[in-house]
């Protein structure tokens, strides 16, 4: 029986059907994993390096997250080049001869996290450059012939963390760009090795703190000046990296002389009388302020926008936005200071000030590390107390050795001379420094304070102080020792520090 002759057409169609599908998905699927004779492809990486390529080579799996074609004769990236390559997120083109970046040549690779374009040709960097690469966290920019950086051309990185721009002809470069608003995320911005003689100190010290601790500026012809000096001095004794990791390579010229370098934070002679008031600069980089417990503390926002048109606002350490609602521990005033009612331990931190001038369309930040101290009446007061009573304490127990410890001994015994009666009393020379000598007559000639040791005992002759021992007898081996004579005639000679005539 044979079968109708639609059926037959029905089962020839299905056979061709499944014959193109099948072909084309074996296509796509080889179209997928294809890789060029030229590079080498490793899962999701290819490596194309030292291929001598002009261009992107056709067939790159669109599987690849990461591209290497460095050291290659790459001259221009043209527009959405990498079209083929959407889940793209790391590319290196370093080590070509590029000079051009087309307008949307990252069209289709928003996703890069990083790019190299090292050791290139480029002249400069275009606002158009990187306006497609939100996700960038590193952009390596370093060793080409860039003369100048567009300020917009960093302004939609707000996830980059780390821009290399080192070694290459900068004369300058737009600070202002670097604030914490614009690129949030970054940690290192390298500017080192360029051909900067100066910065705009005022632009550069209003940066936020962790912009500063990695803003490398090292081994750039600065010409030698003191407000410089003195803003690195600042950087370095707040340990930010950038100095501390380059101190020796910190040089400036000394009267705009190629050969007259120095290394200003090694060998500071020369800048021994650069001082931070003599110019300025004592508002210009983060402060400490030393708060009591329970005291209050004024804390100013030192910043060059002074105007009447400047509001302020404070930022806590905790990352509050002190407010109004803050009143019961701080107090705003319109100068911009900021005062801590009542100091407490938990108010210790930094504390941030952005002064905003609408006018100029201006703002700038300052940092302010608050420190506190326990109170005075806990702490130095107390110390203070002991201190007086301990001393009075050890004041009292001399005083008890000295009465009761003193090795004095006395012997009442009749003179064969008559004499003032010899008795043993207070009014002894018992705080004599030397035993009192009597003359011919027996008088006293000279009294003083007696020390704790016993001194030779000595004796007078013609109102001279004699030893006991016989001069014109040196070998007697046993010398005559005058006994200590008391004397009651007067009380008060008895502290006299001057001898008494009679």
């Amino acid at each position: 029986m044979s079968s109708p002759p639609g059926l037959a057409i029905f089962v020839l169609w299905w056979l061709v059907a499944e014959l193109v599908s099948d072909s084309i998905l074996k296509g796509v699927k080889a179209s997928l994993h294809a890789c060029p004779g030229v590079c080498i492809c490793a899962s999701d990486l290819l490596s194309c390096v030292s291929r001598s390529l002009s261009t992107l080579p056709p067939g790159l799996p669109s599987t690849a997250t990461s591209l290497d074609l460095s050291h290659n004769s790459l001259r221009q990236l043209q527009s959405r080049w990498l079209a083929q390559l959407p889940r793209l997120r790391i590319l290196r083109v370093d080590h070509n001869h590029i000079s051009h970046v087309a307008d949307g040549a990252f069209h289709n690779a928003s996703k890069l996290t990083h790019l190299d374009l090292s050791s290139n040709r480029l002249h400069s960097v275009e606002g158009h450059f990187f306006q497609e690469l939100t996700y960038l966290q590193e952009l390596l920019l370093y060793n080409n012939q860039i003369q100048r950086v567009d300020s917009r051309a960093l302004s939609r990185l707000s996830s980059v963390q780390k821009v290399y721009l080192s070694w290459n002809h900068l004369t300058d470069f737009p600070f202002t760009a670097l604030r914490e608003d614009s690129l949030p995320q970054l940690q290192i911005m390298d500017i080192s090795s360029n051909r900067l003689s100066s910065i705009p100190i005022d632009e550069v010290a209003a940066l936020p703190r962790a912009v500063k601790n990695g803003l490398y500026l090292h081994n750039n012809p600065f010409t030698c000046d003191c407000t410089l000096y003195n803003m690195f001095l600042h950087w370095e004794k707040s340990g930010f990296n950038s100095v501390h990791d380059f101190r020796g390579e910190h040089t400036c010229l000394a009267l705009r002389q190629p050969r007259a370098s120095l290394r200003f934070l090694k060998h500071r002679k020369r800048f021994e009388n650069c001082t931070l008031a003599a110019h300025g600069l004592i508002g210009l980089g983060d402060t400490t302020s030393v708060g009591v417990v329970g005291e209050p503390v004024l804390i100013g926002c030192e910043t060059k926008l002074q105007s009447q048109q400047t509001t302020y606002l404070w930022i806590s350490p905790n990352k509050e936005l002190i407010s109004d609602s803050f009143n019961q521990t701080f107090r705003l005033y319109h100068n911009g200071s900021l005062e801590i009612r009542k100091v407490r331990k938990e108010d210790a931190g930094i504390y941030t000030c952005v002064a905003i001038d609408k006018l100029l369309m201006r703002n700038e930040t300052r940092e302010v590390n608050v420190t506190v101290r326990p109170s005075r009446q806990h702490g130095e007061g107390f110390n203070t107390g002991f201190t007086t009573l301990l001393g009075c304490v050890v004041s009292l127990v001399l005083v008890l050795i000295y009465l009761f410890m003193t090795p004095c001994r006395c012997w009442c015994r009749l003179p064969t001379n008559p004499s003032p009666p010899n008795e043993c009393s207070a009014h002894s020379s018992t705080l004599s420094a030397t035993p009192p000598c009597y003359n011919e007559v027996g008088r006293k000639s000279a009294t003083g304070k007696h020390v704790v040791f016993l001194e030779p005992v000595k004796d007078c002759q013609n109102g001279k102080i004699r030893l006991a021992v016989s001069e014109e007898f040196p070998d007697i081996k046993h010398p005559k020792i005058h006994q200590l004579k008391s004397d009651s005639d007067s009380i008060s000679s008895v502290f006299s520090d001057t001898p008494i005539i009679q």
